[in-house]
């Protein structure tokens, strides 16, 4: 496994096939094969299912940020916040309904469902990211895929929240007056400490990291040091009740801000990415033995057009709407209304969901969730590749110039715009 994470992506490099399809295939393999004899069922481990999804999240977070060299701003990242804004919430909408209507699923379920499909997978999205800190590969569909994957994360659990608190409310149903308690500590408290906690922690650790004893503490430490900043900021977030998603998303804009050519940079991400593509690849291989142990054995014919429509209909629909009016050309539009992966964020959802509240049986639950990250893995693990590539033959990275962020290092040359 360790090896096949160091050379996978290398091999994979020009090919229409991703880490993660290499994963599943590996595990249902080894699964269906009897070599393992456990059944890695996360309906079974759910709350080990919940830690270790929970644990890749947020160092997959940590290093999106780090990524990213546009500034953060409302108009540099104007097609982020049109898909966070307007995306997000339709995306959430329109499943709950699909849910409710479609899939006969109650009304605290079919939230459950919006909110863990909403997120775009920031783990599983690697493929089509920005490149590592400097490296000039931030084109307009590569930045936003990474600024939303890196937000909205954080932004779902508000919702996951209300699916809970409503499978709680029992047989007299939610009433009107349990929503301000929920949108003051769920929105507005939990979204404000975990955006102050990871500004706080990310001023601390860029200091340490980069001026420190005038020199900073970089010229004497490893990439570790962004594993040591994730924990610190999720940690000390989820002691102030904030979302610590969001926390360690904005400590590793932060620390990126701080000091932005440095070449400690690269070491932090690097070492992060690593850590995360491990992880990834453990779970993946879980993953593929939960198929071939039967997670799907629940999903039914409709729950499968149901699950289709939410991937392929739900999310480049009301992504493509989000992004109309703003500056992006048309074919960066489509390609951001359609690359919306989902993946492990999507399992910690359910899992942390279905473990703080009351929704009864989840198998069917559980097998269309499995069944949408199975098609997402496949359908966006064969095509982004040949995508991305086409979008940047076609003359993708001139963009961020024209959103008012910093120009890439080596510019593109004349020909190559327009």
């Amino acid at each position: 496994m360790v090896l096949l994470v160091s050379w996978a992506p290398k091999g994979l490099k020009q090919l229409p096939l991703s880490l993660a399809m290499l994963c599943v295939a590996l595990g249902w393999g080894v699964f269906s094969l009897g070599i393992l004899s456990f059944n890695p069922d996360p309906r079974t481990y759910d709350t080990l299912a919940e830690r270790l999804t929970e644990l890749v999240v947020i160092i997959a977070l940590m290093g999106a940020g780090l990524k990213l060299d546009r500034p953060l701003g409302l108009r540099a990242w104007g097609a982020t916040w049109r898909l966070l804004a307007i995306a997000m919430p339709l995306t959430i909408a329109a499943t709950a309904v699909l849910g409710l209507t479609g899939l006969g699923f109650s009304l605290a379920m079919s939230l459950l469902l919006g909110a863990a499909m909403a997120p775009t997978d920031p783990v599983l999205a690697s493929d089509v990211q920005t490149g590592p800190p400097r490296s000039g590969e931030e084109n307009e569909v590569r930045f936003n895929l990474t600024a939303e994957a890196g937000l909205n994360d954080a932004l779902a659990f508000p919702f996951v929240n209300l699916a809970i608190l409503v499978s709680l409310s029992g047989a007299a149903g939610l009433a009107l007056n349990d929503l301000g308690p929920w949108f003051a500590v769920d929105v507005v408290w939990k979204l404000a400490a975990g955006g102050a906690m990871g500004w706080i922690v990310g001023k601390a650790m860029g200091w340490l990291i980069f001026r420190a004893h005038d020199r900073g503490i970089s010229r004497h430490a490893d990439g570790l040091v962004a594993i040591g900043a994730t924990f610190i900021a999720y940690a000390l977030t989820e002691l102030v009740h904030g979302y610590g998603f969001l926390a360690v998303f904005v400590c590793a804009l932060t620390i990126r801000a701080s000091e932005r050519d440095d070449d400690f940079h690269e070491e932090m991400h690097d070492f992060a990415e690593q850590i995360e593509r491990l992880l990834m690849m453990l779970l993946l291989v879980l993953f593929g033995g939960a198929l071939a142990n039967g997670l799907l054995d629940a999903l039914t014919w409709a729950d499968a057009l149901i699950g289709l429509a939410i991937l392929f209909i739900v999310r480049p629909v009301v992504g493509y709407l989000s992004l109309i009016g703003s500056p992006l050309r048309k074919r960066d539009r489509i390609m951001l209304a359609y690359l919306g992966i989902r993946g492990l964020g999507s399992v910690y959802y359910l899992a942390y969901g279905i473990n703080h509240g009351t929704f009864g049986d989840s198998e069917r639950l559980w097998a269309i969730t499995g069944f949408i990250v199975l098609v997402s893995i496949v359908v966006h693990g064969v095509t982004s590749t040949p995508l991305m590539a086409l979008i940047e033959r076609l003359g993708g990275r001139d963009e961020p110039a024209l959103q008012g962020a910093a120009a890439p290092a080596n510019p593109p040359k004349q020909e190559q715009l327009g």
